[in-house]
């Protein structure tokens, strides 16, 4: 049997090596030195480096986004874009999701990973979103929750991740009055 602990401490110097080399230079040898551990404890859980990190971020994916109920559209897509900009803003995130997605374009399993740990989570709240403000009569029945991902996720993902660059006071407030105004638009 496999001793909990240090599965999870495995799984922890997964993301700090990542952030630290990225996903081309990372090795079991220096994720089992971070670890604490012998390379063989990460082999018996893992068949390879690859299979960790498909592992590791279908997993971070499952947890989720939390599906706000805050009573209005406004109210849940501020908060689904705090929540969103602490993720991409944590130091770990801010590594380790650039590196992943430049792997993705030379890798297609870790592509189709990736895709499915983005998007079936985050549509999924979104289509809670909008399922919600369908039945508050916010949004019409035809309104699409691909696009209402595109529109609260992208302009913050653009602006933390590519640009890296800071949220002004009120971004987050602005962002998600114009993302309401386009989803109302229809």
């Amino acid at each position: 049997m496999l001793r909990e602990d240090v599965t999870e401490a495995i799984r922890s110097a997964v993301f700090e090596e990542l952030a630290a080399v990225g996903f081309a230079r990372m090795s079991i040898e220096g994720i089992a030195r971070r670890a604490g551990v012998g390379k063989t404890a990460v082999y018996r859980r893992w068949k390879s480096k690859l299979s960790l990190v498909l592992d590791l971020v279908s997993a971070v994916a499952a947890q989720g986004l939390p599906a706000p109920a805050t009573g209005s559209l406004y109210g849940d897509v501020r908060a689904l874009l705090e929540v969103a900009s602490h993720a991409l803003r944590h130091p770990v995130a801010s590594q380790v999701i650039p590196d992943l997605l430049v792997e993705a374009a030379r890798n297609p399993e870790i592509a189709d990973t990736i895709r499915a740990a983005l998007l079936d989570g985050r549509q999924g709240v979104a289509a809670l979103v909008v399922r919600d403000a369908v039945a508050r009569g916010e949004l019409p029945e035809t309104a699409d929750p691909d696009r209402a991902v595109d529109l609260i996720l992208g302009p913050l993902y653009w602006r933390l991740v590519v640009v890296r660059g800071d949220l002004p006071e009120g971004y987050l407030d602005d962002l998600a009055a114009s993302v309401v105004a386009a989803l109302t638009r229809g």
